[in-house]
């Protein structure tokens, strides 16, 4: 039985087209997925649905639900149906939520706009929706504040928030691209479960064709705004009727050719480091209690290595490149650049220059006024004399990367993700650095964009000699494009060693938890051969 028929869906902002001829049903009870690469239409097939379209769009098309198109309804009566019928999580909580409201008042909020519930009784069922959310009452009192929680945890409460009404559909944005791949698991555990105890329909638009195959009973594949191909999970994900799809499936396994060649030279040394935090809350003797963020650890990485960092949120990661980077010290232990004196905050830009990152959100790190040649060029300030040529080297860095020597006259915001991220490259090349540390520089890539950038990254490790380190919650990347792994937990690194050698036979119980966690289509569905 479907819930929704989605018929002939189209929609052109200020005229260009974005949805063609989209059509779709949900059924009742099922989980629908939706995938495709960025800029495909799958977020803005959304909106329109929940008619949270921006200005200049025009739709045509029918979307019905108990008999009613959702298309045809005022706002006022559209007001009744979000949050009501139809609830939505977004793929970034922190922006979903409100930082000044506690969690207690914005689960609760959605009982009394709708007039469900007055304060006191909305507070007390926004309990219960935490709780079934997994945020339980002792640890996570209602006057908690988003930026109290993890990324997991804030997802969980937009959850609750999407769900208080008990919506007969929930659509779901991308909800678990940011996260870690244990959260990840027990968000989808979450969503799994509310939708065989609810009853409640699921849309889930994600480009992980993996966590599809293990959560949808239907799939479409969206390109330009339109459907190409849907089916049955298991039926579309062996046959791959359409050539795109088959392209998709063909990025999501992607592997770089690559050729390390690493050498004996040191570019990183890292020696029982160490660093803790105290927290806010104090014992009753008075002393603060400590988090300790890094313990003990030690590694190094050579000349023409590529070194992977993967743990879950919290373990530890960004403490420890954060001082890597020089942005924050020590308590105890070193970490040495190139053979030189420690790194520490301040020093100096000769050895600085050695080093560069490039960051998960190429869009956030850039300065949105400056036109792109500015931007590849603002390493030249950590030399004592930049170039004279600077204009040419910015030439030679965009084509390098993939682009062309007229962007550098463009700002950031006329290109897509994808191109972004080249330009973030190209501007982590562009004093010739001996190392790279990648901070989670591919997660909010889709699967074709983020095999040209795997490309890229092996091509000019190859061509540079470069060094990486790459830290990422995606193992199935880090397992693409690293030739040695660590595993980190609670500060401490509990396992290292060769990359595959790690995922063949992990020893440590943490690492085969994080294995077994991250989402993998069906070696059966994946031995369909095409003509």
């Amino acid at each position: 039985m479907s819930l929704i028929s989605v018929e002939n869906l189209s929609l052109d902002i200020y005229g260009t087209p974005i949805l063609r001829d989209v059509s779709f049903d949900i059924a009742q009870g099922k989980v629908f997925g939706l995938v495709g690469e960025s800029g495909s239409g799958k977020s803005m097939t959304s909106l329109a649905l929940m008619k949270l379209l921006p200005d200049g769009a025009r739709r045509s098309g029918r979307a019905v639900i108990d008999g009613r198109d959702l298309f045809a309804l005022d706002e006022a009566a559209m007001c009744a149906i979000r949050g009501n019928q139809i609830g939505m999580i977004f793929q970034e909580p922190m922006t979903a939520l409100n930082p000044v409201q506690t969690i207690g008042d914005q689960v609760a909020e959605t009982l009394v706009v709708h007039g469900v519930a007055k304060r006191a009784e909305a507070l007390a069922i926004a309990r219960e929706k935490l709780d079934r959310v997994g945020l339980d009452g002792a640890r996570f009192p209602l006057d908690r504040y988003p930026h109290e929680l993890s990324g997991g945890q804030r997802q969980r409460v937009c959850i609750a928030m999407a769900v208080a009404l008990r919506p007969r559909l929930l659509i779901a944005d991308e909800p678990t691209t940011a996260l870690d791949v244990t959260t990840q698991a027990q968000i989808l555990d979450l969503l799994r479960g509310l939708v065989e105890e609810e009853g409640m329909s699921l849309l889930m638009i994600t480009h992980d064709l993996a966590v599809v195959s293990g959560l949808a009973d239907h799939v479409a594949v969206m390109q330009e705004g339109r459907i190409v191909e849907q089916g049955p999970t298991e039926e579309l994900f062996r046959t791959r009727a359409h050539d795109y799809t088959q392209r998709l499936f063909a990025a999501s396994a992607h592997r770089p050719a690559r050729e390390p060649t690493v050498t004996d030279e040191i570019l990183l040394t890292v020696e029982d480091a160490r660093r803790s935090y105290a927290l806010p809350r104090r014992s009753l003797f008075g002393t603060a209690p400590k988090l300790e963020a890094v313990r003990g650890v030690s590694f190094t990485l050579r000349k023409g290595e590529s070194l992977g960092l993967v743990g879950e949120s919290g373990c530890g990661k960004s403490t420890l490149t954060r001082a890597i980077l020089g942005l924050e010290d020590l308590q105890g232990g070193s970490i040495r650049l190139f053979d030189r004196e420690p790194v520490k905050p301040g020093m100096a830009n000769a050895l600085r220059a050695g080093l560069q990152v490039v960051f998960q959100d190429p869009y956030g790190s850039f300065n949105p006024r400056w036109k792109v040649s500015r931007l590849v060029a603002e390493p030249f300030h950590l030399m004592p004399h930049p170039p004279a040529d600077a204009r040419d080297r910015v030439n030679d860095a965009l084509v390098e990367v993939g682009l062309r020597p007229d962007d550098a006259d463009k700002y950031i915001h006329e290109f897509s993700g994808g191109q972004r991220q080249r330009i973030a490259i190209a501007r982590a090349l562009i004093n010739r650095p001996d190392l790279i540390v990648l901070d989670e520089a591919v997660s909010a890539l889709d699967v074709r964009v983020r095999a040209q950038i795997l490309d890229l990254l092996a091509r000019l490790q190859e061509t540079h000699g470069l060094g990486y380190l790459f830290i990422s919650h995606d193992l199935h990347v880090v397992r693409a494009i690293t030739d040695r792994v660590m595993v980190m937990k609670a500060g401490e690194i509990v396992e290292t060693g060769e990359t595959e050698a790690v995922f063949a036979n992990p020893q440590h119980p943490y690492t085969r938890q994080l294995i077994a966690a991250t989402p993998t289509i069906p070696a059966q569905w994946q031995m369909q051969e095409h003509a």
